[in-house]
């Protein structure tokens, strides 16, 4: 009986190691510089309403589905970010911007692992602490919109990796005053991180 109590304990120690080693979860750490696009339509671009480009920290939780095709959602901490007439301060907002992508992996390209990705990400808006003289301006408080991926996994051994990826989030808010729309602002980044991930 003790024998058979020793081998079921062993039996389990090695099946959930080799479960360790199959596990379908990436975890990864970027630091992402923010591109802004800044597309302006009406009262907002003869103003030259602009928002500034960051560098910014990211968390990204990826589930394999199977060996080829994986879900990845992106995470960070409200982001403070400056806006700008021309180069003069109008003030400070805060966005969240969770991303959800579907993502394809290329295999059998040894250390190498490049995917692309597509998705959708709610940003959402808030602390809009916004003036253009006396004239406060406010934000919409939320958006949504399409997210597009590309990036690369450099395997350093089974479960860390070196990682490089780029991001196309499409991001808007309509401008406001005294709720009257003054225009459109298109922030459109370009995310460009690296960083490096744990395979559990």
């Amino acid at each position: 009986m003790k024998k058979i109590l020793i081998a079921a304990a062993v039996g389990i120690f090695v099946a959930g190691h080799v479960a360790a080693q199959e596990s379908p979860w990436l975890v990864r750490a970027r630091a992402v510089n923010l591109q802004m696009a800044n597309d302006t339509t009406g009262v907002v671009n003869a103003l030259n309403v602009n928002v500034n480009d960051k560098t910014i920290p990211e968390v990204d939780i990826t589930y394999f589905i199977n060996k080829n095709v994986a879900a990845e959602l992106v995470l960070t901490v409200p982001q403070s970010q400056t806006v700008y007439a021309g180069s003069a301060s109008l003030g400070t907002f805060k966005h969240l911007p969770p991303t959800l992508t579907l993502q394809y992996h290329f295999t059998d390209l040894g250390a190498y692992k490049p995917y692309v990705g597509a998705g959708l990400n709610y940003t959402k808006i808030s602390s809009v602490d916004l003036k253009n003289g006396s004239t406060v301006l406010q934000l919409d408080s939320h958006s949504y919109g399409a997210a597009l991926q590309a990036g690369v996994d450099f395997a350093l051994d089974k479960q860390w990796s070196l990682n490089l990826d780029v991001k196309k989030v499409y991001i808007k808010t309509d401008v406001y005053a005294a709720g009257a729309s003054l225009g459109t602002l298109k922030l459109d980044p370009v995310l460009l991180g690296v960083g490096v991930g744990y395979r559990f």
